[in-house]
């Protein structure tokens, strides 16, 4: 394969075959990541939520006394954005599922915890979780799921950095396109005239 067509350049990512493995890594991985979302969102139906709201409420189950969550934990344990995370952390206060209290250490900021109302939501969905995430990883030793969940946690910390960079080379391409077709059109009729007397 002639580097022109190779999607990486780092010698990591390839092997005598350019980025045969490389693909069929991301293949894999976009598969079981339509598996986990279609799994997240009969998840979040049972118990009638939204999938993000879903979410918060998982990782506020799994903060502790010495570690309490607030809106800016759960944020970034999710990967979203704060404003977004807000409002739906509203919409789980409104409906009874979590309540705010005053931090312990800072009165600034609020912590969050599951009302038993949440948790009974929760104890219910759990029942439904333990047999599919059984099936989902149940085939890794417990070595190979630390390391998974190892390599995962460093390749989520550097996926937004991933992002912006697609974003920003993608634009400076599409410029230098531009530019090549620009350098590349016609010239018209009576500006070549005059380019060629003036070469004379």
């Amino acid at each position: 394969m002639t580097e022109a067509l190779l999607t990486a350049s780092k010698p990591e990512l390839l092997d005598k075959e350019g980025d045969r493995t490389l693909r069929g890594v991301l293949y894999d991985y976009f598969a079981f990541g339509r598996s986990l979302e279609a799994c997240r969102e009969i998840f979040a139906n049972f118990v009638d939520l939204s999938t993000t709201q879903y979410l918060i409420l998982i990782a506020i189950k799994n903060s502790t006394a010495e570690e309490p969550m607030g809106v800016n934990q759960v944020a970034e344990r999710l990967y979203l954005s704060g404003a977004f995370v807000t409002n739906e952390i509203n919409k789980l206060v409104s409906d009874g599922l979590l309540e705010k209290s005053p931090h312990p250490d800072d009165r600034r900021r609020v912590q969050l915890t599951l009302t038993q109302h949440g948790l009974g939501l929760l104890t219910r969905l759990a029942a439904l979780q333990r047999p599919v995430n059984d099936a989902l990883f149940g085939m890794l030793t417990r070595d190979e799921f630390k390391v998974l969940s190892q390599l995962l946690s460093r390749l989520a910390s550097n996926a937004d950095s991933a992002v912006k960079l697609a974003e920003h080379v993608k634009a400076t391409l599409k410029s230098q396109e531009k530019k090549g077709s620009a350098a590349n059109l016609p010239v018209p009729r009576r500006k070549r005239r005059a380019t060629l007397h003036n070469t004379r």
